[in-house]
């Protein structure tokens, strides 16, 4: 099978690994195994450069996110980078020290154009889980757990994560998480549709994902790009109604005049595959 690579460079990158593994999919791999994955400040702002090109790119229809190694997909916050600028250490620079709109590792306050599945090989912890519960999809190694330890440290976790989860799992789970501090395993986060599918072994949760997204990738991308801002907004918003209004309003017109819209209702009259063009949505 060819790999489709981009038409255009991506950001230069020090804190994510960025490969093509399938045509139209991107797999950003945070690349800091051996501190756990967690993010310094420098590295929230490649992330957010990296997602924004992605969304940008042509080529591009579907991103994979992961971490080196096997014991962490993100521990959260580089702790060691903090305490080094709370002791003065490190200059203070509140104009580079800070998460980009998109929110944490450029994804957990994301709203973008495209879909990110999360392929999560050891532990989400903090931030870590914020950018799980900012993905589309989620598939997790047996392995695998997910928490917000934060309180139980003084902080918060405050890159958009304990609103999400209480639309995802409702309150009274959301507040044993967030209050207790306790992680969850895979299996437990499935259980409460937090979680996709699992892996059968940690060696192939980016595989597993890799599914997911070829599938995502086959569809017409400006389906892709109107069918997400639709289920988006209804996430965001929590009006399944003027969920629906947006979307039509923002897209509805473009998408059905599209040189993907012909194809796809051509290719199926005519019983053969579509061949899609670059979303120009």
């Amino acid at each position: 099978m060819a790999i489709i690579k981009p038409a255009t460079n991506p950001p230069p990158t020090s804190h994510v690994f960025l490969t093509y593994p399938a045509p139209y999919v991107l797999l950003v791999t945070i690349n800091r195994e051996r501190q756990m994955n967690s993010i310094p400040f420098a590295g929230h702002t490649e992330m957010g450069q990296v997602f924004d090109w992605f969304d940008r790119e042509p080529n591009l229809r579907v991103a994979i996110i992961t971490g080196a190694g096997k014991k962490a997909f993100c521990a959260g916050q580089d702790l060691i980078e903090l305490g080094k600028i709370g002791a003065g250490v490190v200059k203070k620079d509140p104009a580079a020290q800070r998460h980009p709109l998109s929110g944490f590792g450029g994804v957990s306050r994301r709203m973008g154009k495209k879909p990110i599945i999360a392929a999560v090989n050891g532990f989400a912890l903090g931030g870590g889980f914020e950018i799980v519960l900012g993905c589309d999809m989620v598939v997790a190694a047996p392995n695998a757990t997910f928490g917000l330890p934060e309180a139980l440290r003084g902080i918060f976790a405050g890159a958009g994560g304990p609103p999400r989860l209480v639309r995802n799992v409702g309150i009274p789970i959301a507040s044993e998480m967030a209050l207790t501090g306790k992680p969850i395993t895979a299996q437990r986060a499935k259980e409460l549709n937090l979680v996709n599918r699992i892996s059968p072994s940690q060696e192939t949760v980016v595989d597993e994902a890799l599914k997911l997204a070829n599938e995502i990738a086959a569809i017409s991308p400006d389906a892709a790009i109107v069918t997400r801002a639709a289920l988006k907004e209804a996430w965001e918003t929590g009006s399944v109604e003027r969920a629906t209004q947006l979307t039509i309003e923002r897209y509805s017109e473009a998408l059905n005049m599209s040189e993907n819209a012909r194809e796809g209702l051509s290719a199926f009259a005519q019983k053969r595959k579509p061949e899609w063009k670059p979303s120009k949505l």
